[in-house]
């Protein structure tokens, strides 16, 4: 990574310190390995990754003028979820709600941790309600829970919001998640389709969206997955965090475990959608096949390249690149706005 032209040297900065500016080194553990060794490896991403949340936010100033409160809901399996509402303090006209689904390939990482909660923050100080849903994940401190129980804890928490829009001051929900999160996003809209609920989705912005699945076949068409494997992320960790959301492997085509795969038949009549991705990203190109797929239903959609960025840059660096942090914060805000 570090001697690839394209990237912003400011990143290189941050990964230097964690071993993540190189190659990543090669783990014995991949898709084809047991349950077992996929949930150890997991779990010890998910404490790496705590690691990184924390070095990065100890220096994060806080956002002032945010109200923020933790609404605790029942789950589909009698499972409590968390949800972390942040509104802009003394706000009295209804606005845009902002549905946060975390990152974390819907196996790792809570919603609670203080990147997801500064991202929350930033979102909401644009004039807007943010809420961030802690679902059950596929494995680490909130697992080991496989597909369906991520998406429908997110749908559930979806539910409480739009039940409670006028309470909450909310105008209109947009659904929003970056990586794993960006999956969630795209997955609800799909299954809103399915059960006709689309009345509560108004608009979906997914950032570097985590949603091809059988990493360990790299198709010709993801041509991010050869020419941008190992910068930050490798296709042989992502495979093994797929293995874990789908261990029987019987969702690998279901396009609301992996949306990658829906028909262009089954994206017609959603709403307006915005993909967001990194041009460094090893996923990039599934997020650009899923835009093409929108555009092709006639979905009014919109596609951003994030030049000079590795996966999810613009959401976890805010301090190193804030002026891309900035533009995509600006950006999410204005498509809310324009819905």
């Amino acid at each position: 990574l570090r001697e690839d032209n394209r990237v912003d040297p400011r990143i290189i900065k941050v990964l230097e310190p964690f071993g993540l500016d190189g190659a990543q080194p090669t783990s014995t553990i991949d898709h084809s390995s047991s349950l077992e060794e996929q949930l150890l490896f997991s779990a010890e991403t998910e404490g790496f990754f705590h690691q990184i949340d924390e070095s990065i936010t100890n220096n994060v100033a806080p956002i002032e003028g945010i109200e923020r409160s933790t609404e605790v809901i029942q789950g589909p399996d009698g499972n409590d979820i968390k949800l972390y509402i942040h509104k802009p303090v003394n706000s009295s006209d209804a606005m845009p709600c902002i549905y946060h689904t975390h990152g974390g390939g819907m196996v790792i990482l809570q919603g609670s941790m203080g990147i997801y909660s500064h991202w929350r923050d930033r979102l909401s100080a644009t004039g807007m309600v943010v809420v961030g849903v802690e679902f059950r994940n596929g494995a680490g401190a909130l697992g080991d829970h496989p597909f369906p129980a991520g998406l429908s804890d997110s749908m559930a928490g979806l539910d409480w919001v739009y039940t409670n829009k006028t309470q909450l001051g909310i105008s209109k929900i947009i659904l929003s998640g970056e990586s794993g999160g960006g999956n969630l996003a795209l997955a609800l809209t799909l299954r809103a389709k399915k059960e006709g609920q689309l009345d509560k989705v108004q608009g979906t912005y997914a950032l570097c969206p985590y949603i091809y699945g059988n990493y360990g076949t790299k198709p010709s068409e993801l041509v991010s997955l050869f020419e941008n494997d190992g910068y930050f992320l490798s296709a042989q960790s992502m495979g093994v965090l797929a293995a874990v959301y789908d261990p029987s492997r019987e969702n690998a085509q279901n396009p609301l475990c992996w949306p990658y795969h829906a028909r262009v038949a089954e994206l017609e009549g959603l709403p307006p959608h915005v993909i967001s991705v990194n041009e460094l990203d090893p996923l990039r190109d599934e997020g650009l096949v899923y835009f093409r797929k929108l555009m092709q239903a006639g979905v009014d959609a919109r596609g951003r390249t994030v030049n000079g960025t590795v996966h999810a840059a613009d959401v976890l660096f805010p301090n190193a690149i804030p002026e891309v942090t900035d533009a995509t914060i600006n950006d999410i805000a204005s498509f809310a706005r324009s819905l």
